[in-house]
């Protein structure tokens, strides 16, 4: 954005929606506030009706008292953006203008204008030749962008803006690109074009860029390989052969077509100009908070300071690495402080994970779920992630290419857990730490080390006095002295101790200081040369301070196999109800024995979990342990299985094992409440599944996976379902468990089927039926052969869809089965309409609509009235489709499935089209990309190809996915 003097206003809508005057920037308020701003400013000098800027902030839902609260809005803008209005001199922006509002203010200082008047001077000069000068100024347009368009707005104008402006965006980035290329600096797009081509496998434009770069770059293999990879997919996802301009370009790489070079003045074009930054998926702001009480590290932050570059220059790796493994010696403090005091330098986002390096149940976070981790947060949708380490961390790479990202690696356990997580290029950040030396990283990644040792002498009294102030340590030095000796000058250690201090103003230090002396055993595990003082001292006087029930609670923690525990949780967990366990946790957190880092949700410090899994194995017997763990494990089944009825309403039911005595599962009330703990309980549940295995429960492995189906399919957690629909059928094999397996079979199955590896998931599916059909299981071997059938039908095996789908349709009606008979009647109707048996798919679809709505499934109903609505359109009925397609997405929506409300509005745009109606086209294949952009899903590019073709000729049918 152009410069602006001191009392100038500039705004912001390429990113989030942002203002300032001179350098201060302004609060802009509400998010429905900021959406009033930014519907003047789309529309920058003309004016904006109450009735569409009513329809811009609540579209066709708005509050009664909307006219009121709309002029409200604009009143506190005025007062943000014109502090002096109606004074001498000052110009409004805001302009009351008819009926309604507009927004005037130079277009220099608006982001939007700024970027549109650069792309169409680039035109220009690109017209006249001038492409070197083209190339600088889609760069500078380009680097504008400060990430997602109006970033965190709702509505519907936000919403369809954001879709339009990210395709502006792609397109100037493809004609920047192209202009690159013709300069002959070919070697320095590729890597952006990799990315490009693999965030838009569908667009055409980024491969034949990428496909021209290579060659150019003496690749011609890799390039031709890349052609491979389009067209299969093209082909997998939509049916279609490349356009002819890939498969032209294909062929002249294999002619080795002298065209294809450079001409003679391209290669002496200086290639003085850097590929701009791709655009992040997201922008990450992990960092832990920082501690209000950080006190001294002042040689240490000194030392990081200076690891710093100056202004403009590109940081390098930097661990942080404390000596000898020293535990509770304030490595994460530290690191968490100095990311903070340095965050604002990297503008593109902070990503931070705890490594668990060293965590007593060896549950160690590997190098590939890390990696898996950091793509979630960067955006990238987790059916796109690729299998294997390598490929992952290839992406991960890839992505942040170019960019400012502040990475934390927490607790690292050695150098290969932490080098895949490395950036591979300068510009950012990663800060390790470890309790290892990371040797390997200093010599072969160019890292910095910094041994942290204990607080000094004075840094320690500091840490105290910041605790308990400093005229009760002035009363006692002699006890004080002695509470820094015993504990060694450990933060860790120092914070426990004044925790208790702080608790009981009315005690003397001199009697804290008595009970640290009178508490010295050792502990073992952290003995020798890896601690240099007793912690154990500490934590069992701060143990036996406890209360019965509350040190009871902290000891059974112990054997949580999760990285965090919920309230209700740690009650199953301990036998008593969620009132109880809320007022213990309560104790534990005050006396800094449990950390309470979301509301409801606690992690035990490293050390602390040592220390409760030792006490455990000593103060409670096997058989308390034993039903500690049973508890806890059925609890999460059982609470799982209540989702259950609300992400995959009317599905066959699990057959659950009885709770043991003092269990006592969640209940939920909502759909969007039953989300919602699947969500934040997804690593404990994961983590669950695998831990029954290894404790002789494989019967809780595969119900808990089977129980998520719904879950793992709507949140798209494939790797995550993968593994744990596996790990739950290796355990029903070892066990000889032959309904589990059934089961985990046809869960393995379903995440197969998500991922297109349909022959092993048909091949499960098979054994899957063959042992319901021994176990006499009716029911099963209906389901299976079910499923088999929809496999056939997705993957266009019709006949066969329909051979298996009757025959599970005679079985589901010979068992009653309405949930069965259902699914079976729309996949036969669908089957037959893909087949143009027109007659035969509604007869079914009709049938199908008898069943599903005498048993209430909503779900299913919605996929068959839009199967209805495409029969109809097919037959050129266009008002029953409309009609049918409104059904259905009501359908969709009271069940929250999107994904299904994405694909029938879409259908819905279709036969708008059809009609010749391509507005409500247009706004129908806008909501349904809005939808589809949520998680990425594989039909937005189909959406965003239909918006471009809107004033093409009508296509002669729907596209079915």
């Amino acid at each position: 954005m152009e410069a602006a003097n001191a009392d100038s206003v500039r705004l912001a809508v390429l990113g989030p929606v942002r203002a300032w005057r001179g350098a201060q920037e302004l609060d802009l308020g509400s998010p429905q506030q900021r959406v009033v701003l930014t519907a003047l400013l789309l529309r920058l000098g003309r004016p904006v009706t109450v009735g569409e800027l009513i329809d811009a902030v609540w579209g066709d839902d708005p509050p009664h008292a909307a006219v009121s609260v709309l002029r409200t809005y604009v009143s506190r803008l005025r007062k943000v953006l014109e502090p002096d209005r109606g004074s001498a001199g000052s110009a409004p922006l805001i302009v009351s203008a008819a009926d309604g509002y507009l927004a005037d203010l130079p277009e220099e200082a608006l982001d939007l204008t700024v970027f549109a008047q650069r792309i169409a001077e680039a035109k220009r000069l690109r017209a006249d030749g001038q492409l070197s000068a083209a190339a600088e100024l889609l760069h500078a347009a380009l680097d504008g962008w400060e990430g997602t368009p109006l970033a965190g707005l709702p509505g519907p104008l936000a919403e369809a803006e954001r879709s339009r402006l990210t395709e502006v965006r792609l397109n100037a980035l493809e004609s920047r690109l192209d202009l690159d290329l013709r300069l002959g600096r070919h070697h320095d797009v590729v890597p952006e074009l990799v990315a490009l081509a693999a965030d838009h496998p569908l667009r055409e434009r980024p491969t034949r860029l990428l496909m021209l770069a290579l060659y150019r770059s003496g690749r011609q293999a890799e390039a031709l390989a890349v052609y491979r990879r389009a067209r299969n997919t093209l082909v997998a996802e939509l049916g279609v052969e490349p356009g002819g301009a890939l498969r032209g370009l294909q062929d002249r790489i294999l002619a080795a077509d002298p065209s294809l070079d450079l001409a003679p003045a391209a290669k002496a074009e200086p290639q003085a100009v850097a590929a701009a930054p791709a655009e992040p998926l997201s922008r990450p702001a992990q960092l832990p908070a920082d501690l209000a009480s950080f006190t001294g590290r002042v040689p240490e932050l000194a030392q990081l300071r200076a690891l710093l570059p100056g202004e403009g220059e590109l940081p390098a790796t930097v661990v942080i690495n404390a000596i000898a493994g020293m535990a509770g010696v304030g490595k994460t403090a530290l690191a968490v402080h100095w990311a903070h005091e340095i965050a604002h330098r990297f503008p593109d986002g902070q990503l931070y994970i705890n490594l668990r390096g060293f965590d007593p149940t060896g549950a160690t976070v590997p190098p590939e779920e890390a990696v898996r981790l950091f793509l979630d947060a960067l955006g990238v949708p987790s059916q796109r992630i690729p299998s294997g380490l390598d490929a992952q961390a290839g992406m991960y790479r890839s992505l942040l290419a170019d960019r400012r990202v502040l990475i934390l690696l927490d607790n690292a356990l050695d150098t290969a857990q932490v080098r895949p997580l490395l950036p591979g290029s300068p510009g950012c950040m990663a800060i390790v730490t470890s309790r290892n030396w990371l040797t390997g990283l200093v010599a072969n990644d160019g890292a910095h080390p910094l041994t942290l040792k204990p607080l000094d002498a004075v840094e320690a009294h500091g840490f105290l006095a910041r605790r308990l102030g400093e005229a009760r340590l002035v009363a006692e030095p002699g006890a004080t002295e002695e509470i820094i000796e015993r504990c060694a000058r450990l933060p860790l250690a120092l914070a426990i101790v004044a925790a208790r201090a702080a608790a009981h103003p009315d005690f003397p230090l001199s009697a804290v200081a008595e009970e640290l002396c009178d508490s010295h055993d050792s502990l073992d595990a952290f003995a020798g040369g890896d601690l240099s003082t007793d912690v154990r001292a500490i934590f069992s006087w701060s143990h036996r301070a406890l209360s019965a029930p509350a040190a009871r609670l902290f000891r059974l923690l112990g054997l949580h196999f999760g990285p965090h525990v919920s309230a209700p949780a740690a009650a199953a967990l301990a036998g008593l109800t969620v009132r109880e366990a809320r007022v213990l946790l309560g104790e534990l957190t005050h006396a800094h024995l449990l950390l309470e880092y979301l509301p409801g949700r606690y992690s035990l410090h490293d050390l602390l979990r040592v220390y409760a899994a030792e006490r455990v194995m000593e103060d409670e017997s096997e058989t308390e342990r034993n039903l500690a763990v049973d508890r806890l494990l059925f609890w999460y089944v059982h609470t799982a299985a209540a989702t259950y009825p609300f992400l995959t309403p009317n599905r066959r039911q699990v057959p659950l094992e009885p709770l043991p005595e003092g269990c006592a599962p969640l209940r939920f009330g909502t759909y969007d409440q039953a989300l919602e703990w699947c969500d934040g309980e997804r690593p404990n549940l994961v983590a669950a599944v695998q831990h029954a295995v290894a404790v002789g429960r494989p019967g809780v492995a595969w119900r808990l996976t089977a129980v998520l189906w719904g879950f793992f399919y709507l949140r798209s957690h494939v790797h995550d379902w993968l593994a744990s629909a596996r790990t739950g059928l290796a355990g029903a094999r070892a066990s000889g468990d032959e309904l589990g397996q059934a089961w985990a079979l046809g869960d393995v199955s379903a995440a197969l089927t998500v991922v297109h590896r349909d022959q092993e998931a048909i091949g499960h599916l098979k054994e899957s039926m063959v042992l319901h059909r021994r176990l006499k299981d009716i029911a099963g071997r209906a389901h299976a052969l079910g499923n088999l059938g929809n496999l056939y039908l997705q993957t266009g095996q019709l006949k066969k869809s329909i051979e298996y789908t009757r025959r599970g349709l005679v079985v589901d009606r010979h068992i009653g089965s309405a949930w069965g008979e259902g699914i079976s009647l729309v996949n036969l109707g669908d089957a037959y309409q893909r087949l143009g048996l027109f007659d035969e798919a509604m007869a079914h679809l009709e049938e199908a609509m008898t069943v599903l709505r005498a048993l209430g499934n909503r779900w299913v109903e919605g996929v068959t009235l839009d199967t209805l609505g495409t029969v109809h359109q097919r037959l050129g009925r266009h008002d029953d489709a409309i009609k049918h397609y409104y059904q259905a997405i009501e359908a969709h929506r009271d069940v929250g499935n999107r994904w299904g409300e994405g694909h029938t509005l879409g259908h819905l745009g279709d036969v708008h089209r059809e009609s010749g109606e391509p507005e409500a086209a247009r706004t129908s294949w806008r909501q349904a990309l809005a939808l589809f952009e949520e998680s990425d899903h594989p039909d937005a590019e189909q959406m965003r190809q239909r918006l471009r073709d809107l004033d093409g000729p009508p296509q002669d049918g729907p596209a079915r996915g």
